[in-house]
């Protein structure tokens, strides 16, 4: 949960960071003078113009505030350090446009010693502003109130204090179901009843009151943010109200009139595009480098025992379509089909989920799927766009059948080879956190997530840690 800054401490922070960026440029000359790299200066004097001073604290002001540093604190220092850090290189490549266009006289290596130097003050000086707010007195913390203590209003609750601590206090809950002073979780009890909302939001020094409310108390929500219109408080609304969780949204206007466009896939043009051209790349680039690989495994599945070396399996892709998923066979094929059980010749059983023990897998099939080599072929169906590299798992369509509502949304986007549910724990896990790992990905898409994935990938199948 990401907390708004008060007013004043984001004039220090500005001010703070304005400094260090500009005590880095002066530092960078010194370096300059100072390191023995790079090649002697015919000119010794390397001190900067005080214009230069002023274009960079001009774009790091802008950039900085466009990456939403000084808005809102966040919850995890590693998520302000990567923010920030990725601010100062966007800065650094405008700065380095703006100086080839009018002070050249800069060199190379002074504009390096300033990125490094920049990058590692900010962080330092963001580091002991994140930990002393985590030391400091609870009373200046976000301070949350939930309307609503059952179901989604207790999840978001742990949720708020598993995310933010040291950074958010749940004060309280109002529910007409539980009695008062019910500790709902710890040092949050039942502070009243819902209709007491605006009297105890100023009386508990509220920051914040969260609204989750049962769905069909939708009248009754908006009566309560009309009382609450002229407190000073914060006033929020749980997706699940609304039945919104697992959307992603937009706000549109149209006309004057603000629409609340919902759509299920995060992948919408520039998006889809950029993803669909890293699968094509490294798609690609992967099946000419293990073309090698993928004819020895065909060969020796042939000798290893009798049947076909590549199998097709049905499952559900995007949108629901089906479409024949490739594997390597590491079945038995005679017992696979005597048993009719859903392995790789069927999808009309009923096993729940993959055993350890399963007497139809081969030697090598085991070898195979202990490495995920059995997984290769699926670079084709990457390439025919019926897959991507990283996405939800592909579902079979018998589990499909059995799926609630809010399970259906993990098709919104292309199933992947590997994805979040694979780098968390593959087959040890049960069937149904595979789908709410499905959900987390789709939730928080980003092409940097993609990469991650990919990138965690190579040393979670190399381990071979839960897969069978």
């Amino acid at each position: 949960m990401n907390v708004p800054l008060k007013t004043n401490r984001v004039l220090m922070a500005i001010g703070l960071d304005l400094g260090l960026t500009l005590a880095s440029l002066w530092l960078s000359a010194q370096a300059r003078l100072a390191l023995p790299f790079g090649q002697d200066l015919n000119e010794p004097n390397v001190a900067l113009s005080w214009p230069v001073y002023a274009l960079a604290a001009l774009i790091w002001l802008v950039v900085l505030a466009q990456f939403n540093l000084y808005s809102r604190r966040r919850a995890r220092f590693r998520e302000e350090s990567r923010a920030l850090t990725l601010a100062v290189l966007t800065a650094l490549l405008i700065l380095a446009g703006a100086l080839y266009m009018s002070f050249r006289q800069v060199s190379r290596l002074q504009f390096v010693y300033f990125g490094a130097i920049n990058i590692a003050l900010l962080n330092a000086a963001h580091a002991a502003r994140f930990w002393r707010r985590r030391a400091g007195n609870p009373r200046d913390r976000w301070r949350v109130l939930i309307v609503g203590a059952e179901g989604p209003g207790r999840a978001l609750a742990e949720r708020i204090l598993a995310g933010a601590p040291g950074e958010v206090t749940v004060i309280g809950f109002l529910d007409d179901r539980l009695p008062v002073r019910a500790e709902v979780c710890p040092g949050a009890p039942v502070l009243g009843r819902i209709d007491d909302t605006p009297r105890v939001a100023v009386e508990m020094g509220a920051s914040e009151v969260i609204l989750a409310l049962p769905r069909d108390a939708h009248t009754r929500a908006l009566a309560l943010v009309t009382q609450m219109e002229g407190l000073a408080v914060q006033i929020s609304l749980a997706p699940d109200v609304l039945d919104l969780a697992w959307f992603m949204t937009r706000v549109e206007d149209l006309n004057g009139i603000p629409l609340l466009r919902l759509r299920e896939s995060p992948l919408d043009g520039p998006a889809r595009a950029i993803k669909r051209v890293m699968d094509l790349a490294l798609a690609s680039l992967a099946l000419v480098a293990s073309s090698p690989v993928l004819l020895l495994i065909a060969l020796l599945i042939k000798l290893d025992s009798p049947g076909p070396a590549l199998i097709r399996q049905q499952r559900v892709g995007e949108n629901g379509r089906l479409f024949g998923m490739l594997k390597f066979r590491t079945m038995r094929v005679a017992e696979a089909w005597r048993r009719g059980d859903a392995g790789e010749h069927g999808d009309t059983g009923a096993v729940p989920h993959k055993r350890r023990d399963d007497p139809r897998v081969t030697r090598l099939g085991r070898v195979l799927r202990r490495f995920s080599l059995d997984e290769l072929p699926q670079l084709l169906n990457v390439l025919r766009g019926e897959m991507s590299l990283v996405g939800p798992r592909p579902e079979l369509p018998w589990l499909v059948e059995r799926y609630e509502t809010w399970q259906r949304r993990r098709f919104a986007v292309p199933p992947g080879m590997t994805g979040w549910w694979q780098v968390n724990g593959r087959s040890d896990r049960p069937m149904h956190l595979h789908v709410e790992d499905d959900l987390y990905y789709i939730r928080n898409y980003s092409l940097w997530l993609d990469i991650l994935i990919l990138l965690k990938t190579v040393p979670a199948v190399l381990s071979g840690r839960g897969a069978f």
